[in-house]
């Protein structure tokens, strides 16, 4: 699984560091890496992270759509800010999941971390569609995921992964710079830009 797992994390890192560059080629480049790793988690034992991988297929096919058609008039779609409505559904509805899939998968046979899985899978859901909405605070929660995900990869001796989500930490961090760049260029041609659905 070696070469696989690299490979797998290589096209992520790629994803990742286009996603941040506002590039629409992150999304095709995700399809193929989350596919990968459908495989790579459910051979770890992640069954969390399996299944939050076929949420990023479907989700990155959403998202290629949304970022060519999602804006104004079915126009390119813009870097907004998430509202306190959306921020408050997201929690609601965040720790509802995190309870539902823990006790899920604390149940399946070589389950590891379910809780700690679980969370980090459902504070990952929440930024992937935020990213698909290009909403700035996705980069927020890549972050607080990044810094989980490593140890607990490490422990599971999925060194590759590891190492990947240790360079998504570096990229995340440069996502929300990035985009808060292009939030202020967004507000100065548009002091006051659309709400975003919820």
């Amino acid at each position: 699984m070696t070469w696989f797992e690299w490979t797998a994390a290589a096209l992520t890192a790629v994803s990742v560091y286009l996603a941040a560059r506002e590039n629409i080629w992150n999304w095709p480049t995700a399809i193929v890496s989350v596919a990968m790793y459908i495989v790579v988690y459910v051979r770890a034992g992640l069954y969390s992270d399996a299944g939050l991988q076929v949420f990023f297929l479907a989700t990155s096919v959403y998202g290629w759509y949304q970022w060519l058609y999602g804006g104004e008039q079915r126009s390119e779609l813009r870097v907004t800010r998430a509202s306190g409505r959306v921020w408050a559904w997201c929690v609601v509805i965040g720790i509802a999941f995190w309870f539902l899939d823990a006790s899920i998968t604390s149940r399946m046979k070589g389950v590891a971390f379910p809780y700690i899985d679980a969370g980090t899978t459902t504070v990952s859901l929440i930024a992937q569609w935020m990213m698909t909405r290009k909403l700035l605070e996705n980069w927020v929660l890549w972050i607080l995921v990044n810094v989980v995900y490593v140890p607990v990869l490490l422990v599971k001796g999925l060194y590759p992964t590891a190492a990947l989500y240790t360079v998504l930490l570096g990229l995340a961090i440069k996502g929300l710079v990035d985009w808060r760049l292009s939030y202020a260029r967004t507000r100065e041609v548009s002091p006051h830009p659309a709400p975003v659905p919820t």
